[in-house]
């Protein structure tokens, strides 16, 4: 009987392609973005502007309600990190958290995210070649715990010489709230492990992915801080985008090793980007306060 698998060169070339496509429209996107933001912001400033009764409305605000037009008006101001930037820090991390507690309540109670887990995890059964397999078990155990820890380590330790100490409580921050919630969610949903169809195993319980959460926490927080002194926005777009093929690899590893349900990997990647953006704020806040010391 012939092997229904894909061939090993064919499967490699096509992720090559899938990461060069993906560069390219990365790139166009970045490109439209930054084409399309100061004509944006020229338009938001004339209709603010030419809005009737806009002046007059802030000034009754402001003079009815002082201490809550004050608030607000921080809360929007661009000129410091707890203004703007914070508030939409927030509010994405809000849209995550929701993300995420509406996914795991759909694993838990609904029928249909299970039927879909178990289909995607068939359709991949042609690409499950042997030496592709390998090469994704290697890839993998980039966000094993052993090597997280190490790599948590060595980044602190940099970060102190560098000087950067700012840095040090966001990353642990991130790391620790992460791996923590993770863990709290796997044995609280408690869900088993997809048939093991390769030669991959794992102990805990499958709900959300720990590989999905560390990859996102830890190597997104290291881009972030690599990214933060970098003296060039291509130099930021290309490590953004290399960091975040490396922990999408690392991802569709746990599917491909069917250690994981989509969902699972889904809900893992969630959690590490809340924390992370948690991280990102506190880090922001402790150097715009060293700032303005």
């Amino acid at each position: 009987m012939s092997d229904p698998t894909l061939s090993f060169w064919w499967l490699l070339g096509l992720l090559a392609l899938l990461l060069v496509v993906g560069r390219l429209v990365a790139g166009l996107v970045w490109w439209a973005i930054r084409r399309a933001t100061p004509a944006t912001r020229r338009a938001a400033s004339r209709t603010g502007r030419a809005l009737p009764g806009r002046r007059f409305l802030a000034d009754t605000l402001s003079a009815r309600f002082p201490r809550t037009s004050a608030w607000v008006a921080a809360r929007f101001a661009t000129d410091r990190f707890t203004g703007l930037p914070l508030t939409l820090m927030v509010i994405l991390a809000g849209y995550l958290a929701s993300l995420g507690s509406d996914l795991a309540e759909d694993v838990i109670e609904r029928e249909e995210i299970v039927h879909f887990d178990a289909h995607v995890n068939a359709a991949l059964a042609p690409l499950r070649n042997s030496d592709l397999l390998h090469v994704f078990a290697q890839i993998t155990h980039l966000a094993d715990i052993p090597t997280l820890v190490a790599v948590v380590l060595v980044a602190t330790a940099f970060l102190w010489a560098d000087r950067r100490t700012t840095y040090i409580p966001g990353l642990l921050l991130t790391v620790l709230g992460s791996e923590t919630l993770t863990y709290v969610g796997k044995y609280a949903v408690d869900r088993p492990r997809p048939d093991f169809l390769t030669f991959a195993s794992a102990i805990t319980p499958s709900f959300p992915s720990g590989h999905a959460t560390g990859s996102m926490a830890v190597y997104g927080f290291i881009a972030y801080a690599i990214a933060r002194v970098l003296p060039s926005t291509r130099l930021r777009f290309e490590l953004v985008y290399w960091c975040g093929a490396l922990i999408a690899l690392i991802a569709f590893s746990r599917l491909l090793l069917s250690v994981h349900f989509t969902s699972d990997v889904a809900a893992g990647l969630l959690v590490g980007g809340f924390w992370l953006l948690a991280g990102f704020a506190l880090t922001e806040y402790l150097n715009d306060r060293a700032v303005r010391r």
